[in-house]
């Protein structure tokens, strides 16, 4: 089932990016697909909004805005069992993420000169909650918790209507309901990324714009939070997942299978990776992967993912260059079952999470761990990281200096500014400092 790519006996090249599997459609090709829909949400507010529902989610919403009222039910109607799982997810994931609030640092760089370190929450954000082929509650866990943590003051958040009802799927509303959010949208895919980019001034109320857009969501999605970069923050593009295995011949194949498995069931377009030095294990993942395939609810999905282009079998020649090989692919998510797992996730510098050992799946992750699930896709983690409080602060520099402070270093500043032939900024220091 898997392609098997073969990196044995021989030198691995440097970048090792073109030889490992990834999915065809990327985020650039996306942009152009999605450009009219976030201009035309710029130019026409909500009846842009309106017209992009109507035509790629299949239901006509003329008010997008979730009432509190049905946010409400939506809690009152969700299935205890649920509701558990939910506040557990939450509780475990306020625990991990608590513990990355940062503390404000003074450092005194001479007498009477001080810059101290702060941290300031975004004022607002828009969270967006996928709800297409999947219902993923659990996502609005990941996304509320650091921002609630962070001091967030503000938080609205969007997720794709159904048809029939032209609401976002009850469990998400009633996840909303029960962490506190009361500012939510029927609205998906790239028009939810406008919406919250450029603000709807003509919608009644008004939807005012956000200042950092967060959350996992289509190459679609991601394609749009691209295009409004820069007007507001976004987080890590977070697109279709995927899950890199390093495993040894000690890693279960019937876990490594069903891991595999799990992450496929995301989507068509979802990635699985299986870098190992054993080629019995490989064929032994490959007879689970045919056994556990036949029992999967979602076979079809499952195998195209696996089949695809995005996923395969690198076969290497030992642990050292299947770090190498991970480090290069850069997964969302990589687990390692393998002798001395916890020592060789330290050697591996690119992956959204590191699952170490048998009894930590991915999907662990995705909804109890305490960890976050949204993370860089794509090969992103090579330059970013997974949602976090930080992702919801900024930090803030405080610089205060006394006039014996600034004397002791004018003339440094001066030579400075004429170094760079910038004089009013030597003029800006003297000037305190009249002969």
């Amino acid at each position: 089932m898997l392609n098997r790519i073969d990196l044995r006996r021989g030198e691995l090249p440097a970048d090792l990016r073109g030889l490992l599997p990834r999915a065809e459609l990327d985020v650039s090709v996306a942009v152009e697909q999605v450009r009219p829909i976030v201009e035309a949400v710029r130019d026409r507010g909500a009846a842009a909004v309106r017209a992009a529902t109507r035509r790629l989610d299949g239901v006509d919403v003329p008010d997008p805005r979730v009432r509190p009222e049905v946010l409400a039910e939506a809690l009152a109607g969700l299935d205890p069992e649920l509701r558990e799982a939910l506040t557990e997810s939450a509780a475990r994931a306020r625990r991990v993420h608590a513990a990355q609030l940062p503390g404000e640092v003074a450092v005194v760089v001479a007498p009477g000169a001080t810059v101290t370190q702060t941290w300031r929450p975004v004022e607002r954000v828009g969270l967006y909650v996928p709800g297409g082929g999947n219902t993923l509650p659990s996502s609005v866990v990941m996304n509320v918790v650091p921002a609630t943590l962070a001091g967030v003051g503000s938080i609205a958040l969007a997720s794709p209507p159904r048809p029939g009802t032209g609401l976002p799927d009850p469990t998400i509303l009633a996840a909303c309901a029960l962490l506190g959010v009361e500012e939510v949208y029927a609205v998906g895919g790239a028009q939810a990324v406008a919406m919250f980019a450029y603000g709807l001034p003509d919608a009644e109320p008004p939807v005012a714009p956000v200042d950092l857009v967060t959350g996992p969501g289509s190459v679609y999605t991601n394609a749009a939070k691209r295009l409004v970069r820069g007007l507001v923050g976004v987080d890590a593009e977070a697109g279709p997942s995927e899950v890199a295995i390093l495993a040894d011949d000690t890693a279960d194949p019937r876990h490594v299978a069903a891991d595999l498995i799990s992450q496929a069931e995301h989507g068509e377009l979802s990635a699985g990776v299986l870098v190992t030095c054993s080629e019995p294990l490989l064929d032994a993942v490959e007879a689970a992967l045919a056994e556990q395939l036949a029992a999967t609810k979602h076979q079809t999905r499952v195998t195209a993912a696996l089949t695809g282009r995005q996923s395969g079998a690198v076969l290497v020649d030992d642990l050292a260059a299947g770090v190498r090989v991970v480090a290069g692919y850069a997964a969302e998510h990589l687990e390692i079952h393998a002798r001395g797992a916890r020592e060789l996730a330290g050697q591996v510098r690119h992956a959204g999470a590191i699952f170490i050992g048998p009894h930590a799946p991915v999907s662990l992750g995705d909804y109890c761990a305490g960890s976050n699930h949204v993370l860089p896709t794509g090969g992103c983690a090579r330059h970013g990281g997974g949602l976090s409080v930080l992702t919801f602060l900024r930090g803030v520099q405080l610089v205060e200096y006394d006039e014996p402070a600034l004397r002791a270093v004018a003339r440094q500043v001066v030579r400075f500014a004429e170094a760079e032939d910038l004089p009013a900024h030597a003029a800006a220091v003297t000037a305190r400092f009249p002969a």
